[in-house]
């Protein structure tokens, strides 16, 4: 299993809007792909939220092909909505791992 993290700082101001948009439009964007298997969507702790408040959210992709599927005919233009909303609010940076084992709940 991939799992692709979106480490992404919001600034305050923009904030209520972004995490909604996450979770009605954005997150439901990416799973429509068919792409990916699920995912999480989590608020970092113990870190300065002086200029922002920080998330990471992680989606599953089975294997490697459908990662790089999505990569090449769907990120560019879900990436450019993220872009185009909120420029100039938020910093991101994004991780790609291979999962070597799961435990239980």
């Amino acid at each position: 299993m991939i799992l692709y993290n979106v480490t992404v700082k919001v600034d305050h101001d923009v904030h209520d809007d972004w995490l909604a948009w996450m979770k009605t439009v954005h997150i439901p964007d990416v799973l429509a792909t068919g792409l990916f298997t699920g995912h999480k969507l989590c608020r970092l702790l113990g870190v300065d939220e002086s200029d922002g408040i920080t998330y990471a959210i992680q989606y599953f992709s089975p294997d490697m092909e459908a990662f790089q599927q999505y990569q090449q005919h769907h990120a560019p233009r879900l990436q450019k909505e993220h872009t185009e909303r909120y420029e100039g609010r938020y910093v991101a940076f994004r991780t790609l791992m291979e999962v070597l084992a799961e435990g239980g709940s």
